[in-house]
């Protein structure tokens, strides 16, 4: 991490990603210049497992892009869907889960594209506000629709 320096490593010597996202989040610089690090090794990655997908004959793919509008990658992987919830409901999970403040998560959302204008860009739009139980009914709807498009019988995918 000759970038970061060793303020962003664990004791251990690994990567302590919550020190550096604190300091990319907090430094638009810091940012471009992970991301100018990191893109080039995940789409290298993601070219190997995409092509491991297609040899195995599988049919389709799913491929989680966290900055997929922001990167202009909309029109590369199609059919896009889109996991929308609330500002609350965000800040509420990452801070749980990922032991973050409220304003280290509210920073992370500002750094991406607003909700509102990924809705728009997307084929497919999963709410996840509500129950798990309508998230995960209409996660199905939407493979079985992304099935029929392609051709695909939706039982290959069984629930």
């Amino acid at each position: 991490m000759a970038r970061f320096g060793a303020e962003v490593l664990a004791d251990d010597g690994t990567l302590d990603r919550k020190r550096l996202a604190a300091r990319v989040f907090g430094d638009e610089t810091a940012r471009r210049d992970l991301n100018a690090i990191t893109h080039p090794r995940v789409g290298a990655l993601s070219v190997e497992r995409t092509n491991e997908i297609r040899d195995r004959g599988e049919p389709l793919a799913c491929y989680e892009v966290p900055l997929l509008f922001e990167n202009h990658l909309d029109e590369v992987f199609r059919p896009v869907v889109l996991v929308t919830t609330s500002l609350a409901t965000q800040v509420t999970r990452a801070m749980s889960r990922d032991g973050a403040t409220e304003a280290e998560v509210r920073a992370r959302v500002q750094a991406q594209m607003p909700l509102q204008e990924k809705v728009p860009r997307s084929d497919y739009v999963i709410d996840n506000d509500g129950p798990l139980e309508a998230t995960l009914a209409r996660a199905d709807d939407v493979l079985d629709a992304i099935c029929t498009a392609a051709g695909v019988p939706p039982s290959r995918y069984p629930r």
